[in-house]
């Protein structure tokens, strides 16, 4: 017997694995660079090495975009009931409570006051986190509500937009919130009062389709996905080839559907500066 024995595949890392803590580091998908969390964290979620945005979560952004302290949460304890009695393999309640575990939310948006610069503002921030920020009757519900206390309230608007769009264990109810936000939103307009939209990554059908292409100013964050139906099935549809680039924001705001362009870590300063120029504190 060699006095050296090779030990068996795998033995002694059991535990050193499990002690291993999940989800302490992202790859970037952009440049393939490691990162602690918390450096992103710290980074509003943008990779340090090449600038790729990635997905934040709407109470951070909430935190980084106000001024500090100022938010109020409002219309926070509204959930979604399945009033469809939606028949899967997984029930919509089932669902509904899974995403509010994973995510600490209680739905895919979040609504409230805050002071940006000074000014009060209405917000709402969508999270993509939870069941991909679909548009349910309480997302439409709560962002409606938004909109009308900025009208009320007479002051500006601003919603970070992000969803893969309709809520389909909603049926009809989810596609109705289109009209209704869409309505809520005319009135603001005829009042003449400013709402901002900031597309995020990604902002798709129903909610691109009604609130999210709406505002007087249309924010994007570098590189979203922004369109209504996906380019697979627009290419099957119209059986043409698509240009390069199609459905990102740096396209739309080529062909005039985006405003600009801004980098998340200037985004505060520069709707503070557009909301000075929307709609003047001395007015």
């Amino acid at each position: 017997m060699g006095i050296f024995q090779k030990r068996p595949f795998g033995h002694g890392s059991s535990k050193k694995k499990k002690d291993m803590p999940e989800g302490l580091w992202q790859k970037c998908p952009e440049c393939g660079d490691v990162t602690h969390n918390l450096e992103l964290t710290q980074n509003q979620r943008v990779c340090p090495n090449c600038d790729y945005h990635f997905t934040q979560a709407a109470r951070e952004r909430i935190e980084d975009f106000v001024d500090p302290g100022t938010f109020e949460e409002l219309d926070a304890d509204m959930l979604s009931v399945d009033t469809l009695k939606f028949k899967g393999l997984v029930t919509y309640t089932d669902t509904l409570k899974k995403h509010q575990k994973k995510t600490g939310l209680k739905e895919a948006v979040i609504c409230g006051t805050g002071l940006l610069s000074g000014r009060k503002i209405s917000l709402a921030a969508m999270d993509f986190h939870f069941l991909a920020a679909s548009m349910g009757s309480v997302v439409g519900e709560k962002i409606t509500r938004t909109i009308e206390r900025g009208t009320a309230e007479r002051t500006p608007v601003i919603l970070f937009a992000a969803s893969g769009g309709a809520r389909m264990y909603e049926g009809m109810l989810s596609l109705m919130q289109m009209a209704k936000t869409s309505g809520a939103l005319a009135l603001h307009a005829q009042a003449g009062l400013p709402y901002i939209v900031v597309l995020t990554n990604s902002t798709m059908a129903g909610v691109m389709a009604s609130f999210a292409s709406l505002g007087d100013l249309i924010v994007s964050e570098p590189k979203c996905t922004i369109g209504f139906a996906g380019a697979r099935v627009i290419r099957e549809t119209t059986h043409q080839e698509l240009p390069a680039g199609f459905q990102t924001a740096e396209f739309l705001e080529e062909h005039g559907l985006v405003d600009m362009i801004v980098h998340r870590k200037k985004m505060r300063a520069t709707l503070a500066e557009a909301l000075n120029y929307l709609s003047p504190k001395s007015a």
